[in-house]
């Protein structure tokens, strides 16, 4: 299309998607608008950078032409006072991919904000923010390098989407009037009212979109957050549809949490990404605790704005967290802080939100390498102590410089030949190395793991003994008595009799059928004094309902039993107990 002021360059491509796949040439068009306040400064200090990598990393074989857009107060001025020009909007549809520093919004121009108004037209329904450490990054945690997670939080639902009444006014009063009179709500006169809509389609589309980054970014967890214990038909739905998407579409590369207890004993398959929720308030304290628990968080709009900058403090603070809204095909990365302007044009601030924006964006064309450089080359400017002022008040002995003067260190490392190869081996081998040790934890303590990772037990399967000692009919009590002894276990798996039925013999057998009998433990076999048939549950059974078995049939343990029958673990009432005792509660089956 011919646009007004926007000026496409003649030796670039645009980026065109054909059934949902991007392809991407290697001279790309991709737009970027220059923001307000601070963002000249770091806009032009980044677009070097970003050039360097790619320059670097393919030798000339690719490169980024830019496209200026206009918004905020730049565009004020090229389009007559519009802040929010309908030509921009349709260059960025038409260019797919765009990046944009901070925005100003403008007061009484009819818009709550220019950022909220760019995701409601375009649809961008997913803010992704990755938050990791960089060495060298001054952080308040002991150790920040645990900390790489990507928050995917949804941009159009929840009460962020405007539904509001104010006190007093005639629409407030109807709808309290209809909530009070015909649904029965119970809340004080002249409240302000407002509205929380989760759906189906937002939350499917949104944890869709997480789970394809985890499979595409080899991650190993996605974590649905919310707070559907108190709010159960939004929250609540919210952590229920994500699950289902997760077990529809994502069937054959994901498994549940219960899953990898119950199933895999805590070892995660190969290619299997782990399902798993957290209440949101918990998520708060695990992720100063064990942040390295988490890898890709998806949760609602509320949720996902207080976390994502809690996240992003752990970190660095927000001045270099990174950010992008997408929708299905669109994605707009942006710098997450605002305009900063009693800094504009004194060349003085970080540039690391939109740098690593752009990282990200990069990352998203699929130009790891040059992405790459960066977020590599980053940390060796650090580890010389060359900073912005932001760093330099918080780094002993730095060396305080502005905005173009860090990018020209950044640059320079870039240049001075980084080995690539190297350090991403270390990387990956870092990474395999900390998911082992998170993988031999959950096989040598899982409930102590489950409890400490947030994960409150609910079914037998996470409680239950898997590592069973079986003995056959014609084994003697005595040889069977020093089994125990020997294995410190109060009972013993006793293998199928002649009709097919598995027993069990516990300490209680042996107290009951020959002390107080008056036997010799030499004379009889373990058949003699079994319990069958046993009672068995599934490894999915909740413990409120394993509670009722052993109360209805007075016994002290069930056989946990496997789709195919085969026994998988015994739960007694004594790991329900420590189950209770260790977590503070059982909830709700």
């Amino acid at each position: 299309m011919a646009y007004k002021h926007v000026r496409l360059p003649e030796d670039g491509q645009k980026i065109t998607v054909e059934n949902d796949q991007m392809n991407v040439p290697d001279n790309p068009i991709l737009g970027y608008v220059e923001g307000d306040g601070i963002g000249p400064d770091i806009t032009k200090a980044c677009l070097r950078i970003w050039d360097a990598a790619v320059e670097k990393a393919y030798g000339g074989k690719r490169k980024i032409h830019w496209a200026e857009l206009f918004m905020g107060e730049k565009a004020a001025k090229v389009y007559d006072g519009d802040y929010f020009p309908a030509e921009t909007l349709e260059a960025i549809k038409d260019l797919w991919v765009a990046i944009k520093g901070p925005l100003t919004t403008p007061v009484g121009e009819g818009f709550r904000s220019l950022n909220v108004s760019l995701r409601q037209e375009l649809d961008l329904y997913a803010c992704v923010r990755p938050v990791r450490h960089y060495a060298g990054v001054p952080s308040p945690l002991k150790d920040p390098g645990k900390v790489d997670v990507v928050i995917f939080r949804e941009n159009t639902e929840d009460v962020y989407c405007g539904i509001e009444y104010q006190s007093g006014t005639d629409e407030n009063k109807k709808l309290a009037k209809f909530l009070k009179e015909e649904m029965k709500a119970d809340f004080f006169d002249d409240a302000g009212l407002g509205i929380k809509p989760i759906s189906e389609f937002g939350t499917k589309r949104l944890v869709r979109k997480a789970i394809q980054y985890a499979i595409d970014n080899g991650r190993e967890s996605v974590t649905l957050v919310h707070k559907g214990n108190i709010m159960k038909f939004t929250e609540g739905a919210f952590r229920a549809w994500g699950y289902e998407v997760a077990r529809e579409e994502f069937g054959h590369c994901t498994i549940t949490e219960d899953q990898l207890y119950s199933e895999y004993n805590g070892r995660q398959p190969e290619g299997k990404i782990v399902i798993k929720d957290r209440i949101a308030d918990i998520i708060f304290q695990l992720m100063l605790l064990r942040p390295d628990d988490f890898d890709v968080l998806a949760t609602m709009n509320l949720n996902g704005d207080y976390l994502s900058d809690a996240a992003a403090a752990e970190v660095g603070g927000i001045g270099i967290a990174p950010g992008a809204n997408m929708s299905d095909n669109i994605a707009v990365f942006e710098a997450t802080h605002g305009t900063a302007p009693k800094y504009a044009d004194k060349n003085k601030v970080n540039p690391g939100s939109l740098l690593f924006s752009g990282v990200n964006m990069l990352e998203y064309i699929g130009w790891q390498e040059a992405a790459d450089l960066i977020s590599l080359a980053y940390p060796e400017v650090l580890a010389d102590k060359i900073v912005t002022y932001d760093f330099a008040r918080n780094m002993e002995g730095a060396t305080e410089v502005g905005t173009k003067e860090f990018a020209d260190a950044l640059i320079e490392q870039i240049n001075g030949g980084i080995d690539l190869e190297t350090k991403r081996k270390q990387r990956s081998e870092k990474l395999a190395r900390e998911r082992k040790q998170r993988e031999i934890r959950r096989l040598l303590q899982p409930m102590e793991e489950m409890i400490a990772s947030g994960r409150t037990p609910t079914s037998v399967s996470d409680v239950m003994t898997r590592s069973l000692i079986t003995v056959t009919d014609d084994t003697s009590v005595h040889d069977a008595m020093h089994e125990m002894r020997k294995n410190e276990v109060s009972s013993l798996v006793v293998e199928p009799n002649d009709s097919g039925e598995w027993g069990i013999m516990t300490r209680r057998d042996i107290v009951t059928k020959i002390v107080r009998e008056g036997k010799s433990p030499t004379d009889l076999t373990v058949g003699e004094i079994a319990s069958r048939p046993v009672v068995t549950v599934t490894p999915e059974t909740h413990l409120r309902e394993a509670a009722n078995v052993i109360a209805e049939k007075n016994i002290s343990r069930l056989l946990v039993a496997g789709k195919d029958g085969e026994p998988m673990g015994i739960t007694t009432e004594t790991d329900i107990f420590g189950a209770i005792e260790q977590s503070g509660w059982l909830p709700e089956a």
